[in-house]
């Protein structure tokens, strides 16, 4: 009986560890993949190549559109360590990277982009994700 007692307190520790683990862990990545494209991004002159090609292409603009509208109230997260986050939980940090590394090739194509993220994803964090994008092309 007293095995038993100790077995089950090394794995409710031993669960809490992983626990703590994953979420602290996506959490780092999370962070470190934003600074990373933050910093990118601000030392380039992409963000404005980048705002030109959204406003250049009808189905993105349609898209920014949706993000204006949208209310944040009702938006599974707000901000872009957030939305990383759920990016990494949901989609993955290696298919994140392939997916970068084919659109800068330009190996993959918009739709197919977001077939794949409207296949990992829910509604309400697509938009979330465009009201999050939105703010930060445009500095709301």
């Amino acid at each position: 009986m007293k095995f038993f007692k100790i077995l089950i307190v090394v794995l409710v520790v031993v669960g809490g560890l992983g626990f703590a683990i994953y979420y602290f862990g996506t959490n780092m990545a999370s962070e470190k993949v934003m600074e990373t494209i933050s910093t990118e991004l601000e030392n380039s002159e992409e963000m404005e190549n980048i705002k030109s090609a959204i406003e250049s292409d009808p189905e993105l603009m349609a898209f920014v559109a949706e993000a204006e509208a949208a209310d944040p109230e009702s938006l599974p997260f707000t901000t872009k360590e957030e939305a990383t986050r759920v990016l990494i939980q949901k989609v993955g940090l290696t298919e994140l990277n392939d997916l970068r590394v084919q659109a800068q090739e330009g190996t993959v194509s918009k739709e197919q982009v977001i077939s794949q993220m409207e296949a990992s994803l829910t509604e309400e964090e697509i938009l979330a994700l465009k009201v999050v994008a939105y703010k930060e092309l445009y500095g709301q």
